[in-house]
C-alpha cells in the first residue's frame, strides 16, 4: 500500500520555521547587547561621578594640610615691624618735606634747625621702638633678621644728625645732600628688610 503525500514539497513548511527561529534569535541577541551597553554606560558614569567625588576630597584634604598656623608671638611680633614700617614711612615722608622747603627758601633757617633737630629726636625714639622688644628669642631666624634691622635704624639714626649738620655746613648744600641721599637708602633698606621678614614668616 503507497502512502500518499498531499504535500509534493514538504521542505517548505520546515523554512519558515528556521526564519521565525533566527528573526527571534537576532532579535534577543540584539536585546541583549543593548541592555550590556546601557548598563556600561551607566557604570561608566557612575564611576567617573564617584571619581570626581573622590577628587574633590583630595583637593580639600590638601587645602587643609598647606594651611599653617603661626604662634600667636610670632604673628605680635609681625604686626610690630609693620607698624615700625609705617612709622619709618611717615619719618621719610618728614624729612624730605623739610628739606625741600629749606631748598625752595619757603623756610627760614631757625625754622628749618629747628624741623632737623626734632628728627633726630623722632629718630632716636625709633631706634628704641625698633628694639625692643623684639622677635620670640626661640626664634633664631626671626631674632637674627631683627639685629639687621637695629642696624639700619642706627644709621638712620646717624643720617638725621648728619643731615643737621649738613645744614649748619659752610659749603653750598653737598654735605646735606649726602647724608639725605644715605638717610633715603638706609630707610628703603630698612621697609624692604622688613617686607622680607613678613614674606618668609607667612609663607614657610
Amino acid at each position: 500500500m503507497e502512502n500518499f503525500n498531499s504535500d509534493p514539497k514538504p521542505g517548505r513548511l520546515i523554512l519558515p520555521l528556521i526564519l521565525i527561529g533566527m528573526i527571534s534569535t537576532t532579535y534577543t541577541f540584539i536585546n541583549r547587547v543593548s541592555t550590556n551597553n546601557s548598563l556600561e554606560v551607566v557604570n561608566i558614569e557612575e564611576n567617573a561621578d564617584q571619581n570626581n567625588s573622590s577628587n574633590e576630597v583630595v583637593d580639600e584634604t590638601t587645602t587643609t594640610s598647606t594651611t599653617t598656623t603661626l604662634p600667636e608671638n610670632v604673628v605680635t611680633y609681625l604686626e610690630e615691624i609693620q607698624g615700625e614700617k609705617i612709622q619709618s614711612i611717615e619719618l621719610g615722608k618728614k624729612v624730605l618735606e623739610t628739606n625741600e622747603r629749606w631748598n625752595n627758601k619757603e623756610s627760614s633757617y631757625q625754622e628749618a634747625q629747628q624741623e632737623f633737630k626734632e628728627f633726630i629726636s623722632d629718630a632716636e625714639q625709633f631706634v628704641a621702638t625698633v628694639s625692643e622688644p623684639g622677635p620670640p628669642t626661640s626664634n633664631a631666624s626671626l631674632f637674627t633678621n631683627h639685629e639687621e634691622l637695629k642696624v639700619l635704624v642706627n644709621l638712620i639714626y646717624e643720617d638725621t644728625k648728619e643731615l643737621l649738620e649738613g645744614l649748619t655746613a659752610s659749603d653750598t648744600g653737598e654735605r646735606r645732600s649726602a647724608a639725605l641721599s644715605s638717610f633715603n637708602n638706609n630707610l628703603e633698606s630698612f621697609q624692604q628688610k622688613i617686607e622680607e621678614i613678613i614674606a618668609f614668616s607667612t609663607s614657610s
